[in-house]
């Protein structure tokens, strides 16, 4: 049995190389789970994201396998990893887009709702009540002021 073994019960509990392991189980979930690659382009006008569809059975309509959501009319995202965690991400994100537009009467800009899904990641990091969702999220949208915009966020609340 490894020495390490103990630090992986909690989310919040370091080891002694100072790792996560809990955070490092829900990268290799969110890049195995779907096996899927994801690409998204910016240009001057635009911004698109490219993924390939794979039906896990064959008793599937291939038409209902997406990974790929709207959440307002200006911002979508693909959503990589577990599928119940990305569509709980993606729910989120409905609700905070929505929650902004009604408390300050625009819509949310993609970077502002990046952050904020990223902070709400990160929270999943210091608590021993949640677990980090396993999903990375690919963002993209067209600003106002910015123009087209790429954003990714991963499990531990990184966004760029």
């Amino acid at each position: 049995m490894s020495r390490d073994s103990n630090y992986d019960h909690h989310i919040s509990i370091f080891s002694p190389q100072g790792r996560l392991y809990q955070m490092e189980y829900a990268f290799k979930a969110a890049s195995s789970a779907s096996g899927l690659t994801g690409i998204a382009l910016r240009g001057a006008d635009t911004a698109v994201v490219v993924t390939q569809r794979k039906v896990p059975d064959r008793l599937i309509v291939p038409d209902s396998v997406s990974h790929v959501f709207n959440i307002t009319p200006k911002i979508g995202v693909l959503a990589t990893g577990m599928i119940a965690d990305c569509h709980s991400a993606v729910q989120r994100m409905r609700y905070e887009a929505a929650d902004f537009e009604f408390k300050y009467g625009y819509a949310i800009p993609p970077a502002v709702l990046a952050k904020r899904m990223a902070d709400l990641a990160q929270v999943n990091t210091q608590s021993a009540s949640m677990r980090p969702l396993a999903c990375v999220l690919l963002i993209v949208g067209v600003d106002e002021e910015k123009g087209p915009t790429v954003l990714k966020v991963d499990p531990a609340g990184h966004y760029l």
